[in-house]
């Protein structure tokens, strides 16, 4: 049977199905209301052997897990890596068509399809980060209040033992007292959810080599640890570990046109979280002895904030070395050394 491709334009409620043939014909298309039966109804029209692509859009993991399931070639397409340049004519069914054709074509730029188990771990580690990023903002309506009524915060973190014992003393009006109760209350919720997540996160990965490979980075503990394994997976689709950096957004842009060549700051397309971990890991220790060097030398001559970011991205790279080894042979061999 010859080659059919299936271009999925997914929505929340109702998706467009669109069906060619290797010469890039139309041979159907319709549009179903999102039912796992139905969807795989007028995919299977194409055939067992049909090759099918959906972009990776808003609720596609149920799409793909049906589809992978019952034994279709699935293919992710990366929204951003598919240039739909500037189209008078925008439509679901001209979406799903181009789809089909990028796929036919081999022009397909594809995101990867993680294995059942990394996406399991990847929600927790996500759904953590995301609970933190709210406690930060309720920490911050606290020193809000505390401007308001211009009291000065005396230590970093208000939120410790000693800060929360300044708290309860702390002299505020009525309705300011009642606010900062309430987020303190708050903050509490939330600081023992993220402990029952970082508890459910390592269990799975404690005994994952490569998560304890890279736990010998300076600022790479359990949680940074995680956010590396469960995002990235597996290390070997990346052909390098320059590859790794421009995924997580680490590398400079990079344009050229005959002889002029542009290159500016780093792209930051690619996993935001990855990016921001490899950032945190060397706020406080610029990477420990063995990226320190690096830092200083760099920050005399650029400035600190190029400095942390070309750190970030040589710990990365250590990063990629660590998961796709199982171990980093560098620190290894320098704390023997030592």
């Amino acid at each position: 049977m010859e080659s059919r491709y299936v271009g999925i334009d997914l929505h929340r409620r109702r998706s467009v199905i669109y069906t060619m043939d290797a010469d890039g014909e139309k041979l159907d298309c319709v549009r179903i209301a999102n039912d796992p039966l139905t969807l795989l109804e007028v995919v299977g029209k194409a055939g067992p052997d049909a090759e099918v692509v959906i972009e990776a859009t808003y609720g596609w993991y149920w799409a793909v897990d049906v589809l992978q399931d019952t034994g279709f070639r699935v293919h992710l397409s990366h929204p951003s890596g598919n240039d739909w340049g500037n189209r008078r004519v925008k439509n679901d069914e001209r979406d799903a068509r181009d789809l089909a054709d990028l796929l036919r074509l081999g022009r397909l730029a594809e995101a990867w399809i993680a294995p059942p188990a990394v996406p399991e771990v990847r929600e927790l580690v996500r759904y953590r980060a995301k609970l933190v990023q709210l406690r930060s903002g309720l920490k911050a309506q606290v020193h809000a209040v505390m401007a308001k009524e211009g009291v000065l915060p005396t230590m970093t973190d208000m939120f410790c033992q000693a800060g929360q014992r300044e708290l309860d003393r702390m002299a505020l009006g009525d309705v300011y007292v009642i606010r900062v109760e309430s987020l303190r209350d708050l903050i509490e919720v939330y600081d023992r959810e993220v402990a029952m997540l970082e508890r459910k996160i390592h269990r799975p990965l404690r005994d994952d080599p490569r998560y304890q490979a890279i736990q010998v980075l300076n600022g790479v503990g359990r949680t940074i640890a995680a956010i590396f394994v469960a995002e990235i997976g597996d290390v070997r689709r990346f052909r390098s570990a320059e590859a790794l950096c421009s995924w997580a957004g680490l590398a400079p842009w990079h344009r050229e046109s005959d002889t002029k060549v542009t290159r500016l700051g780093i792209t930051k397309m690619g996993s935001r979280l990855v990016r921001w971990a490899a950032l945190e890991a060397i706020a406080r220790y610029h990477g420990g002895s063995w990226l320190q060097k690096d830092f200083h030398r760099i920050a005399e001559r650029r400035g600190k904030n190029k400095a942390r970011v070309a750190v970030a991205r040589k710990l990365l790279t250590l990063v990629y070395y660590g998961l796709r080894d199982g171990e980093i042979r560098c620190v290894r061999a320098d704390r023997e050394a030592a």
